[in-house]
């Protein structure tokens, strides 16, 4: 029985700028105008990617208001002694 393992794939700057290239190039077409409709897996994919950005991401940067309500620390912490 062989353990399929997945490997890691390394690529340099160079092959990784044409497969991005050729995935561009790819979707210009499949996404013509004239195109009446999308893949259903490309169609499921932005459906999903449209419900994600509909959830606003929370911020990770406190608000003005909470950093109000915060006690000024004295100045002598955290300074070298």
């Amino acid at each position: 029985m062989s353990s399929r393992t997945p490997s890691i794939l390394k690529i340099d700057h160079e092959h990784c700028r044409a497969i991005c290239e050729e995935i561009g190039e790819r979707l210009q077409i499949m996404l013509r105008p004239e195109t009446r409709e999308l893949p259903e897996r490309l169609r499921l994919l932005l459906n999903r990617f449209a419900e994600m950005e509909q959830d606003p991401a929370p911020s990770i940067a406190p608000s003005m208001e909470d950093m109000m309500s915060w006690p000024i620390a004295p100045a002598h912490i955290g300074e070298a002694r």
